[in-house]
This record gives structure tokens, C-alpha cells and sequence, in this order.
């Protein structure tokens, strides 16, 4: 068979769109150097309404935004400011830390935001987690076509084609728009692949895939994703980590002590401020909302 694991994702309904988290979960600890793997919408919020995520901390990590509709503002520590919409991945680099915020942008306010995309966190790999911070958007992505199936390669090499964004360890990641009847091969030479639905309908080798369900494939097997009716699917993965990462709350690491460090930094304020963003912050949660690992 070539599904591995099916992983079913804990929802949390945040008041006008839905929050999926497939990873971290007892079951599913990480897909290459994917520790965290979000997905949300697709909704409208009421006009006024938005995204107003605080400023908050992160470590030896790197975030990833994607959007499928919509935009978000972001704001870091480093002075960064940037509208992510689709066709753009953000790709944040915490490394030894950084702070930002995300909220919805005042012309999406107006309209009723639209909120439908992926948040993914991207465990640093040993002797990179220490790294300086960083912040890039990259729009120049290459698209490949096959079969009545367009794929946009966000990150690493697929099909051929490899994107410009910067990859700390090996890692593959792509959005796939199937139309009716179309097909694409999975044949990724990752150590370890997942494939999640996020739109309409689809297969994969002959396998029906459920919604927002994370689909562990088999390592080294080709496989064809296909789709009846016309789906959008999620391909992501990379090089297995030899050591384990700890998750608790907004920190990962393969040091637990130094995930007690950055609680403690950002208990005595001792992070970064946010350009443009100092008003505010989320204080250091006694239990965190995500799920946890330390």
C-alpha cells in the first residue's frame, strides 16, 4: 500500500474559520523537517472582522505561509514588513529568535477577509538551530503542468523543477490544482513524503483521499495523485531528522533546556519589539494551546 500513516488533524474553531493541525500529534511527530503543519478555511469573515495574531516569539524554526486566498500582513523583529498573498511564500527564519505578528491587512478588513491557506513550522536541522534570523518572501516559484495538473514547487526540487527558496534542510513542498480527470506522479526521493487534500477531490493510486486528512506515503514508491472532479492537494516533506525536536508552544528545539531559556527570555521581555508592533504581545501561556512535547 502506499498511505504509510493516515494522520486525522484536531480541529479548533477560531469564531468564523476553522484551524486543522495534523502535526505535531501523538501518532505523527514530524514529516521530514515539518514539525508543524496548520491548515485553515476556506471562510469569509464579516466585514471588520480579521486575523489579529500578537506579537509572539519563536526559536530554531523556520515558518512557512502559504495562501490559497487572502492576505495577511507580516511583522517581524528584524524590521520586516510584508503583505503575503497567494502565489508568494514567506518562508521566517527564527534560528536563535525572532518575534512577528500577522494580521489581516485594513482592505481585507473592509471587504471581509477571505481565510484559506497553510501555516507550516520547519524544524532547523543539527548545528543550524542557532542560526541569525531571516526573512524571506519569494514570488519567482516555477510551475509545472502535466496531465490537466498544475503544481507550484514552494520549496526544494520537484518534478524537475527547484524553487529559490531557501531549503536549511532537505525539503520538498508544493501545491497541486488537479482538474477533472487530471493526474500527476508523486515520485519525490525524500525520505519521508505527505500528501494532505485542501480543496475538491482526489486519489491516489486509486486510493480516495479525505479532506484535510495527512497522508504518510511509503518512502521510494511512485505514486499517482489523481482527481475526478478537480481537488487542490498539499505535497510536503524532506531528510528525516536523527534526533528528536521538542515542541512547546511557539518553540521547537532538540534542547529541552533551551526551550526553559526562551520561556524565560520572553517572561522577562527579553525578545526583540516589532517595528510597528509594540503595543501588544501574547504572554507566555502556563499551558499552551498547541500541542506540546517538551
Amino acid at each position: 500500500m502506499a498511505i504509510m500513516q493516515t494522520v486525522s488533524p484536531t480541529t479548533h474553531d477560531l469564531g468564523g474559520f476553522s484551524v486543522r493541525r495534523a502535526v505535531p500529534s501523538r501518532d505523527c511527530r514530524m514529516v521530514g523537517p515539518f514539525v508543524f503543519i496548520d491548515q485553515f478555511g476556506p471562510a469569509r469573515l464579516e466585514s471588520g472582522e480579521g486575523m489579529d495574531v500578537r506579537p509572539h516569539p519563536h526559536i530554531n524554526l523556520a515558518t512557512v505561509t502559504w495562501l490559497f486566498e487572502g492576505a495577511i500582513d507580516h511583522r517581524d523583529s528584524l524590521g520586516t514588513f510584508s503583505t503575503i498573498r497567494p502565489g508568494t511564500v514567506n518562508l521566517m527564519t527564527a534560528g536563535k529568535g525572532i518575534v512577528h505578528s500577522e494580521r489581516s491587512p485594513q482592505s481585507e478588513r473592509d471587504a471581509g477577509p477571505a481565510m484559506y491557506g497553510m501555516q507550516t513550522w520547519l524544524a532547523l536541522p543539527d548545528g543550524k538551530e542557532e542560526i541569525d534570523p531571516a526573512f524571506e518572501a519569494v514570488s519567482d516559484l516555477p510551475v509545472v503542468e502535466d496531465a490537466g495538473a498544475t503544481a507550484t514547487v514552494i520549496m526544494g526540487e520537484l518534478w524537475g523543477s527547484r524553487a529559490e527558496t531557501t531549503c536549511h534542510a532537505q525539503t520538498i513542498y508544493a501545491e497541486i490544482n488537479l482538474e477533472a480527470g487530471g493526474m500527476i506522479p508523486i515520485d519525490a526521493s525524500a525520505d519521508e513524503r505527505a500528501v494532505m487534500l485542501v480543496g475538491g477531490d482526489g486519489s491516489l493510486s486509486g486510493e480516495e483521499l479525505q479532506p484535510y486528512t495527512l497522508y504518510v506515503l511509503k518512502p521510494g514508491e511512485v505514486m499517482m495523485l489523481t482527481s475526478e472532479h478537480g481537488g487542490k492537494a498539499m505535497l510536503m516533506g524532506g531528510e528525516a531528522f536523527p534526533t528528536r525536536r521538542h515542541v512547546w508552544w511557539n518553540f521547537v528545539s532538540s534542547d529541552r533546556d533551551r526551550i526553559e531559556q526562551a520561556k524565560e527570555d520572553w517572561r522577562a521581555g527579553r525578545f526583540p519589539k516589532v517595528p510597528g508592533d509594540t503595543e501588544e504581545f501574547i504572554p507566555l501561556p502556563d499551558k499552551p494551546k498547541t500541542v506540546s512535547y517538551p
